[in-house]
């Protein structure tokens, strides 16, 4: 529990950028409450984990540590042993246990349709980067906004590397275990098997969960009072 207000910091996943909190920033900010949409380097799981500490180093007070998609990875890792943190809250997110990695939990639950849009070229540090195909992506990651809009969304993707992606948990004690976590998701997400979201928020013991409806992986996008609502479930519950 804690009397002071708690900072939201959000952390977007693979394919996406800090803009796609737009909608979530704008109605948390309306309610007075300090937000930072981390930039999420999606290089390594354990080098955007330790960002993602330093990000929460910097911020006096308790935080509640919000990941979407490969986010959630980054933040079970980087929550880990932290006294820092309050709760946590899963947007059509990975929540692994130790070893587990975004690849190896996309392919648990059958649905799951990204590796097909895909495209992936070298990088010069080595290994491969991916992205999500032109063609694809709308259908593929946000088929509940407009063309338009998922027109932008591609156009502004930041890719992730493969080793990301395949790179297990490195702690043993994921912070799903210690720290109260709530998930909020889609059941017509593309990445994610709607099968693997119930399942990971049941193994977690989640506090709260939302399940939209018709919605796409893009939930923060084209759902943001749902998650603002599942945010300020879990800010409540900690200050209760």
């Amino acid at each position: 529990m804690t009397e002071q207000k708690p900072t939201i910091v959000l952390v977007h996943g693979a394919f996406a950028e800090s803009a796609s909190w737009s909608g979530v920033v704008e109605r948390l900010q309306a309610r007075s409450f300090d937000v930072v949409a981390a930039a999420n380097p999606l290089r390594s799981l354990p080098g955007d984990a330790a960002y993602v500490r330093d990000v929460i180093a910097s911020i006096d007070g308790p935080v509640v540590l919000v990941g979407h998609s490969y986010g959630g990875m980054v933040i079970t890792e980087a929550a880990a042993g932290s006294d820092t943190v309050a709760a946590l809250v899963y947007v059509c997110a990975f929540a692994p246990d130790h070893d587990e990695s975004a690849f190896g939990l996309s392919t648990k639950f059958p649905g799951g349709t990204l590796g097909e849009a895909l495209t992936a070229y070298p990088v010069s540090t080595g290994g491969n980067e991916l992205a999500i195909r032109p063609d694809a992506f709308h259908h593929q990651f946000a088929a509940d906004v407009s063309p338009a809009q998922a027109a932008l969304m591609c156009a502004t993707q930041r890719p992730v590397t493969e080793l990301a992606l395949t790179a297990g948990l490195p702690t043993d004690t994921p912070a799903w275990q210690s720290i109260p976590s709530w998930f909020v998701f889609s059941d017509q997400d593309l990445n994610i098997p709607v099968e693997l979201h119930r399942y990971l928020a049941d193994r977690a013991g989640a506090k709260g969960t939302r399940e939209m409806r018709g919605a796409s992986h893009a939930l923060s996008v084209s759902e943001p009072d749902a998650v603002t609502a599942s945010i300020l479930d879990a800010v409540n519950a900690v200050a209760a």
